[in-house]
């Protein structure tokens, strides 16, 4: 099978979207073109705002009480060890963008603003956001591939402290029970899937809304297929999205699937409606809350034995935008730089049961959690949306949130993607 995308080399692997990682929440694209002039233009006329010489902003998406209060001891830590004062803004994630984009317009961005990776590219296109590497960072103990995960047409903007993927989790006393073995390939997983489906629990759950959350979850179907983003409708796609089909005529998938978030998904499963789900690590501290519950995890099974199970890269990178300071920049640059250091990825990790980017810190991080052993493993060969496309991603995300609606609710696979490849490449 032929591989289009670029293997991460390492000791230890990392997993991603952001804190929680996911791929993901339901959030507004603001369109590609009115970003470029909101950003481009703010770029191009400085800061209009004035700062607090000590004091430095980070925005970012950490609402969940535990993730903002992980971030806001590593803001204190770093901060003691600059001598500078962080403080914390956190929005819903699918605020972020369009906050950042008001922000520009009215040249009052925060210092630094960490984005979904898959975000990243539009502001970056735009002219707005700084070369890390000339503030000073290395990359030197970052994998190439989230390097990539982290750069615009070449240029690194963001710097990653942990990343994700997808990986199947199931339910240990299900499959026991049945005296079924945890499936490994497409045709395993249905018939395990369909065995498993009984009374009110069915055998899977996975997103597929009309949101991020369904396109995160079908690239590791429609890359482990042969399939690309670059050719929506091409028989690769079509196949993996008529496998998702098959898993719904079999009953084995809930027809809620379509209206389900990777939240409402692990919400299936540990209510014992799902023996099976399509999932990622910001999801284990849930689980682990409920001590009945024994769960395990495993590579999203692939067409045929032997192929690379091709998840998505998730994650959220670390920026920072022109302000027009350049003094300023340059002590973000640092702020960055310490709350991405190997020590901080490797706490931060920890907490949130992501994989560390920096590869030493990762390699401690896997001995630390085995049991997510098979996570590391799919972060391997993860794959970053935004890789061949860039800000163009946000377009083909639209196109097939829609397909899965319209296939998963009556019309072929087919017709759906060709729609989808259509409304991709116009932009309508």
């Amino acid at each position: 099978m032929s591989k289009r995308f670029t293997s991460l080399a390492l000791t230890a692997h990392p997993p991603a979207a952001t804190r929680r990682g996911r791929g993901r929440s339901r959030r507004v694209l603001a369109p590609f073109t009115a970003a470029s002039v909101l950003v481009a233009g703010a770029a191009l006329a400085g800061c209009g705002q004035q700062r607090d010489a000590g004091t430095y902003t980070v925005m970012n998406s950490s609402t969940d009480e535990s993730y903002h209060r992980w971030d806001a001891e590593a803001m204190t830590r770093c901060g003691k060890e600059l001598g500078v004062t962080i403080e914390q803004q956190s929005v819903p994630a699918a605020q972020v963008m369009t906050k950042a984009l008001r922000m520009a317009s009215s040249k009052s961005l925060p210092d630094i603003v960490q984005f979904d990776a898959s975000e990243m590219p539009t502001f970056a296109d735009a002219g707005g956001l700084v070369d890390l590497r000339t503030l000073g960072l290395s990359t030197e103990d970052i994998p190439d591939g989230i390097v990539d995960f982290g750069s615009y047409k070449g240029t690194y903007y963001g710097a990653a402290r942990s990343v994700n993927t997808l990986a199947l989790f199931y339910n240990r006393d299900v499959l026991d029970e049945a005296g079924l073995d945890v499936p490994t390939t497409w045709d395993e997983l249905r018939r395990t899937a369909k065995e498993l489906t009984e009374g009110k629990r069915y055998g899977l759950a996975l997103s597929a809304g009309g949101a991020e959350d369904g396109v995160f979850q079908f690239t590791p179907f429609m890359w482990s297929n042969g399939g690309d983003e670059t050719d929506l409708d091409g028989p690769k796609v079509v196949e993996a999205l008529d496998y998702w089909k098959s898993l719904l005529k079999d009953r084995s998938l809930s027809k809620s699937t379509v209206n389900w978030t990777q939240a409402d998904v692990n919400d299936q499963f540990m209510a014992g409606n799902a023996a099976m789900m399509i999932n990622g690590p910001w999801q284990v501290e849930t689980l682990n809350s409920d001590k009945s519950l024994h769960w395990g995890i495993a590579p999203i099974p692939v067409p045929d034995a032997g192929d690379d199970s091709v998840g998505p890269l998730g994650g959220a990178v670390l920026t920072v935008p022109h302000t027009g300071d350049e003094g300023r920049e340059k002590t973000a640059g640092k702020i960055v730089a310490c709350l991405s250091s190997e020590k901080e990825q490797l706490t931060y990790a920890l907490n949130s049961w992501m994989v560390p980017a920096n590869a030493k810190a990762a390699a401690v991080w896997r001995e630390k959690v085995p049991e997510l052993d098979s996570l590391a493993d799919q972060v391997a060969v993860a794959r970053s949306r935004t890789a061949k496309l860039g800000a163009g991603w946000s377009s083909v995300s639209l196109a097939l949130q829609s397909a899965f609606q319209s296939a998963l609710t009556g019309q072929s696979s087919e017709t759906a993607l060709k729609r989808a490849q259509q409304r991709a490449t116009s932009g309508n």
